[in-house]
Protein backbone atom coordinates (compact mmCIF):
# COMPACT_ATOMS: atom_id res chain seq x y z
CA UNK A 1 0.00 0.00 0.00
CA UNK A 2 2.72 2.16 0.85
CA UNK A 3 3.98 2.47 -3.34
CA UNK A 4 0.54 3.12 -4.16
CA UNK A 5 0.88 6.33 -1.99
CA UNK A 6 3.91 6.91 -3.08
CA UNK A 7 3.27 6.78 -7.02
CA UNK A 8 0.33 9.23 -6.63
CA UNK A 9 2.09 11.36 -4.36
CA UNK A 10 5.19 11.37 -7.24
CA UNK A 11 2.61 11.31 -10.03
CA UNK A 12 1.04 14.62 -8.60
CA UNK A 13 4.58 16.33 -8.35
CA UNK A 14 5.67 15.41 -11.78
CA UNK A 15 2.25 16.49 -13.10
CA UNK A 16 2.93 19.98 -11.33
CA UNK A 17 6.40 20.22 -12.15
CA UNK A 18 4.91 20.02 -15.98
CA UNK A 19 2.62 22.55 -15.44
CA UNK A 20 5.09 24.79 -14.31
CA UNK A 21 7.54 24.66 -17.12
CA UNK A 22 4.84 24.12 -19.90
CA UNK A 23 3.36 27.65 -18.90
CA UNK A 24 6.38 29.60 -17.39
CA UNK A 25 8.53 32.41 -19.07
CA UNK A 26 10.70 29.98 -20.51
CA UNK A 27 8.16 27.48 -21.99
CA UNK A 28 9.42 28.13 -25.63
CA UNK A 29 13.00 27.32 -25.16
CA UNK A 30 14.51 24.37 -26.30
CA UNK A 31 15.53 23.06 -23.07
CA UNK A 32 11.96 23.22 -21.63
CA UNK A 33 10.47 21.68 -25.01
CA UNK A 34 13.18 18.50 -23.96
CA UNK A 35 12.69 18.32 -20.36
CA UNK A 36 9.00 18.41 -20.29
CA UNK A 37 8.71 15.25 -22.36
CA UNK A 38 11.87 13.59 -20.66
CA UNK A 39 9.78 14.30 -17.10
CA UNK A 40 6.63 12.91 -18.07
CA UNK A 41 8.31 9.88 -19.64
CA UNK A 42 10.13 9.56 -16.11
CA UNK A 43 7.04 9.88 -13.67
CA UNK A 44 4.84 6.99 -15.83
CA UNK A 45 7.92 4.33 -16.18
CA UNK A 46 8.86 5.21 -11.76
CA UNK A 47 4.66 5.31 -11.50
CA UNK A 48 4.54 1.85 -13.28
CA UNK A 49 6.87 0.46 -11.10
CA UNK A 50 5.38 1.19 -7.82
CA UNK A 51 1.91 0.42 -8.68
CA UNK A 52 2.90 -3.03 -10.55
CA UNK A 53 5.07 -3.85 -6.98
CA UNK A 54 2.78 -2.49 -4.71
CA UNK A 55 -0.67 -4.18 -5.92
CA UNK A 56 0.99 -7.04 -7.19
CA UNK A 57 0.39 -7.53 -10.44
CA UNK A 58 1.56 -10.93 -11.97
CA UNK A 59 4.15 -10.63 -14.45
CA UNK A 60 1.87 -12.59 -16.72
CA UNK A 61 0.24 -9.58 -17.02
CA UNK A 62 2.02 -6.45 -16.21
CA UNK A 63 5.78 -6.70 -15.96
CA UNK A 64 7.64 -4.39 -13.99
CA UNK A 65 9.81 -1.69 -15.80
CA UNK A 66 12.49 -2.97 -13.70
CA UNK A 67 11.68 -6.65 -14.80
CA UNK A 68 11.67 -5.39 -18.79
CA UNK A 69 15.04 -3.39 -18.20
CA UNK A 70 16.47 -7.08 -16.87
CA UNK A 71 15.46 -8.96 -20.12
CA UNK A 72 16.26 -6.32 -22.11
CA UNK A 73 20.20 -6.23 -20.67
CA UNK A 74 20.07 -10.05 -20.99
CA UNK A 75 18.77 -11.10 -24.10
CA UNK A 76 20.86 -8.59 -26.62
CA UNK A 77 22.17 -10.80 -28.57
CA UNK A 78 18.63 -12.47 -29.64
CA UNK A 79 16.75 -8.84 -29.57
CA UNK A 80 19.86 -8.09 -31.87
CA UNK A 81 19.25 -10.99 -34.60
CA UNK A 82 15.62 -9.77 -34.22
CA UNK A 83 16.08 -6.62 -35.16
CA UNK A 84 18.29 -7.33 -38.23
CA UNK A 85 16.00 -9.90 -39.56
CA UNK A 86 12.55 -8.03 -39.16
CA UNK A 87 13.86 -4.45 -39.50
CA UNK A 88 16.82 -4.13 -41.52
CA UNK A 89 16.18 -7.17 -43.72
CA UNK A 90 12.16 -7.03 -43.43
CA UNK A 91 11.04 -3.63 -42.77
CA UNK A 92 14.11 -1.65 -44.51
CA UNK A 93 14.27 -3.88 -48.46
CA UNK A 94 10.57 -3.16 -48.36
CA UNK A 95 10.36 -0.05 -47.12
CA UNK A 96 12.84 1.15 -49.93
CA UNK A 97 11.17 -0.91 -52.75
CA UNK A 98 7.54 -0.04 -51.93
CA UNK A 99 8.19 3.98 -51.42
CA UNK A 100 10.94 3.79 -54.53
CA UNK A 101 8.38 2.14 -57.04
CA UNK A 102 5.27 4.32 -55.49
CA UNK A 103 7.53 7.37 -56.46
CA UNK A 104 8.32 5.68 -59.98
CA UNK A 105 4.78 5.11 -60.34
CA UNK A 106 3.10 8.70 -59.87
CA UNK A 107 5.04 9.95 -62.42
CA UNK A 108 3.22 7.48 -64.61
CA UNK A 109 0.00 8.12 -62.90
CA UNK A 110 0.53 12.62 -63.76
CA UNK A 111 0.92 11.78 -67.44
CA UNK A 112 -1.54 8.96 -67.97
CA UNK A 113 -5.30 9.99 -67.03
CA UNK A 114 -6.20 6.17 -67.85
CA UNK A 115 -3.78 5.66 -64.52
CA UNK A 116 -4.94 8.21 -62.49
CA UNK A 117 -8.50 7.10 -63.37
CA UNK A 118 -8.70 3.65 -62.62
CA UNK A 119 -5.31 2.92 -60.25
CA UNK A 120 -5.81 5.57 -57.50
CA UNK A 121 -9.59 3.62 -56.83
CA UNK A 122 -8.11 0.64 -57.04
CA UNK A 123 -4.74 1.84 -55.05
CA UNK A 124 -7.74 3.12 -52.06
CA UNK A 125 -9.35 -0.55 -51.96
CA UNK A 126 -5.66 -2.10 -51.81
CA UNK A 127 -4.33 0.09 -48.90
CA UNK A 128 -7.84 -0.56 -47.43
CA UNK A 129 -7.34 -3.95 -46.94
CA UNK A 130 -6.15 -5.70 -43.58
CA UNK A 131 -2.58 -6.82 -43.08
CA UNK A 132 -3.76 -9.89 -41.54
CA UNK A 133 -5.62 -10.90 -44.83
CA UNK A 134 -2.91 -10.31 -47.40
CA UNK A 135 0.22 -11.63 -44.93
CA UNK A 136 -0.79 -15.00 -44.88
CA UNK A 137 -0.94 -15.15 -48.86
CA UNK A 138 2.41 -13.42 -49.54
CA UNK A 139 4.15 -15.44 -47.04
CA UNK A 140 2.60 -18.38 -49.11
CA UNK A 141 3.91 -16.88 -52.20
CA UNK A 142 7.29 -16.02 -50.84
CA UNK A 143 8.43 -18.33 -48.30
CA UNK A 144 9.01 -18.14 -44.82
CA UNK A 145 11.96 -15.59 -44.73
CA UNK A 146 12.76 -12.15 -45.12
CA UNK A 147 11.35 -11.61 -48.78
CA UNK A 148 7.98 -12.24 -47.73
CA UNK A 149 7.88 -9.49 -45.07
CA UNK A 150 9.52 -7.55 -47.42
CA UNK A 151 6.44 -8.19 -49.87
CA UNK A 152 4.14 -7.28 -47.11
CA UNK A 153 6.01 -3.95 -46.55
CA UNK A 154 5.71 -3.03 -49.84
CA UNK A 155 1.99 -3.35 -50.46
CA UNK A 156 1.59 -1.57 -46.99
CA UNK A 157 3.49 0.91 -48.21
CA UNK A 158 3.11 1.36 -51.89
CA UNK A 159 -0.69 2.68 -52.22
CA UNK A 160 0.10 5.77 -49.31
CA UNK A 161 3.08 6.90 -50.92
CA UNK A 162 1.65 6.47 -54.54
CA UNK A 163 -1.59 8.67 -53.33
CA UNK A 164 0.46 11.53 -51.51
CA UNK A 165 3.21 11.86 -54.16
CA UNK A 166 0.19 12.02 -57.13
CA UNK A 167 -1.42 14.26 -55.12
CA UNK A 168 1.75 17.01 -54.20
CA UNK A 169 2.81 16.95 -57.87
CA UNK A 170 -1.04 18.68 -58.62
CA UNK A 171 0.02 21.36 -55.73
CA UNK A 172 1.57 23.77 -58.57
CA UNK A 173 -0.83 26.81 -59.46
CA UNK A 174 -2.47 27.34 -63.29
CA UNK A 175 0.03 30.94 -62.83
CA UNK A 176 3.21 29.05 -61.94
CA UNK A 177 2.79 26.24 -64.62
CA UNK A 178 1.68 29.06 -67.32
CA UNK A 179 4.81 30.95 -66.49
CA UNK A 180 6.86 27.74 -67.07
CA UNK A 181 5.54 27.43 -70.46
CA UNK A 182 6.29 31.16 -71.03
CA UNK A 183 9.96 30.15 -70.35
CA UNK A 184 9.37 27.41 -72.99
CA UNK A 185 9.91 24.75 -69.85
CA UNK A 186 9.18 21.05 -71.42
CA UNK A 187 7.50 18.47 -69.20
CA UNK A 188 11.08 17.03 -67.47
CA UNK A 189 12.39 20.63 -66.90
CA UNK A 190 8.83 21.71 -65.02
CA UNK A 191 9.08 18.42 -63.15
CA UNK A 192 12.21 18.77 -61.66
CA UNK A 193 12.57 22.35 -61.37
CA UNK A 194 8.80 23.45 -60.39
CA UNK A 195 6.48 20.71 -59.41
CA UNK A 196 8.97 18.13 -57.15
CA UNK A 197 9.85 20.71 -55.18
CA UNK A 198 6.17 21.40 -54.75
CA UNK A 199 5.44 18.21 -54.39
CA UNK A 200 8.55 17.14 -51.38
CA UNK A 201 6.18 18.12 -48.07
CA UNK A 202 3.24 15.59 -49.60
CA UNK A 203 5.92 13.11 -51.32
CA UNK A 204 7.56 13.30 -47.37
CA UNK A 205 4.44 13.22 -45.49
CA UNK A 206 4.20 10.02 -47.60
CA UNK A 207 7.63 8.52 -45.87
CA UNK A 208 7.38 9.18 -42.77
CA UNK A 209 3.01 7.19 -42.82
CA UNK A 210 5.26 4.43 -44.84
CA UNK A 211 7.93 4.01 -41.90
CA UNK A 212 5.51 3.32 -39.07
CA UNK A 213 3.13 0.79 -41.81
CA UNK A 214 6.93 -0.82 -42.78
CA UNK A 215 7.73 -1.68 -39.46
CA UNK A 216 3.89 -2.79 -38.32
CA UNK A 217 3.87 -4.81 -41.68
CA UNK A 218 6.60 -6.75 -41.06
CA UNK A 219 6.28 -7.25 -37.03
CA UNK A 220 2.52 -8.71 -38.17
CA UNK A 221 3.93 -10.72 -41.05
CA UNK A 222 5.95 -13.11 -39.06
CA UNK A 223 2.80 -13.77 -36.99
CA UNK A 224 1.88 -15.96 -39.99
CA UNK A 225 5.00 -17.46 -40.28
CA UNK A 226 8.96 -17.30 -40.02
CA UNK A 227 11.95 -19.00 -39.64
CA UNK A 228 13.35 -19.29 -35.99
CA UNK A 229 14.15 -15.69 -35.49
CA UNK A 230 12.13 -12.11 -36.19
CA UNK A 231 10.57 -10.01 -33.65
CA UNK A 232 7.07 -10.90 -34.58
CA UNK A 233 8.25 -14.30 -34.10
CA UNK A 234 9.12 -13.94 -31.04
CA UNK A 235 6.34 -12.02 -29.62
CA UNK A 236 4.31 -14.91 -30.58
CA UNK A 237 6.01 -17.79 -29.24
CA UNK A 238 6.83 -15.85 -25.66
CA UNK A 239 3.37 -14.92 -25.42
CA UNK A 240 2.77 -18.69 -25.60
CA UNK A 241 5.71 -19.25 -23.03
CA UNK A 242 4.04 -16.11 -21.02
CA UNK A 243 7.30 -14.72 -21.08
CA UNK A 244 5.27 -11.10 -21.15
CA UNK A 245 9.11 -9.62 -20.43
CA UNK A 246 10.60 -10.55 -23.58
CA UNK A 247 7.34 -9.32 -25.36
CA UNK A 248 8.26 -6.27 -23.84
CA UNK A 249 11.88 -6.22 -24.80
CA UNK A 250 10.43 -6.64 -27.81
CA UNK A 251 8.07 -4.05 -27.84
CA UNK A 252 11.03 -1.67 -26.69
CA UNK A 253 13.07 -2.46 -29.53
CA UNK A 254 9.87 -1.95 -32.13
CA UNK A 255 9.24 1.57 -29.94
CA UNK A 256 12.86 2.83 -30.61
CA UNK A 257 12.97 1.35 -33.77
CA UNK A 258 10.33 2.98 -34.93
CA UNK A 259 11.21 6.67 -33.25
CA UNK A 260 14.65 6.61 -35.15
CA UNK A 261 13.11 5.59 -38.20
CA UNK A 262 10.33 8.63 -38.02
CA UNK A 263 12.99 10.75 -36.96
CA UNK A 264 15.46 9.84 -39.35
CA UNK A 265 12.83 10.43 -42.39
CA UNK A 266 11.61 14.19 -40.57
CA UNK A 267 15.42 15.13 -40.33
CA UNK A 268 15.56 14.79 -43.50
CA UNK A 269 12.55 16.31 -44.39
CA UNK A 270 13.67 19.50 -42.45
CA UNK A 271 16.74 19.44 -44.59
CA UNK A 272 15.02 18.88 -47.77
CA UNK A 273 12.33 21.56 -47.22
CA UNK A 274 13.81 24.07 -45.43
CA UNK A 275 12.24 26.63 -47.54
CA UNK A 276 8.39 25.30 -46.94
CA UNK A 277 6.51 27.35 -43.91
CA UNK A 278 6.01 24.08 -41.96
CA UNK A 279 9.51 23.93 -41.18
CA UNK A 280 10.05 27.68 -40.95
CA UNK A 281 7.98 27.70 -37.87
Amino acid sequence: MTEVILALILWAFGWWVNVRLAGGPLARTRAVKLAVPVIFGITVLLVWELLVRGLNVPMVILPAPSLIVTRFATSLPTLWIDFRQTILKGALSGYVIGCGAALLMAVLVDRSDFLRRGLLPVGNLVAALPIIGTAPILVMWFGFDWQSKAAVVVVSVFFPMLVNTVAGLTQTSAMQRDLMRTYAAGYWQSFFKLRLPAAMPFIFNGLKISSTLALIGAIVAEFFGSPTMGMGFRISTSVGQLALDMVWAEIVVAALAGTLFYGGVAAIERAVTFWHPSQRG
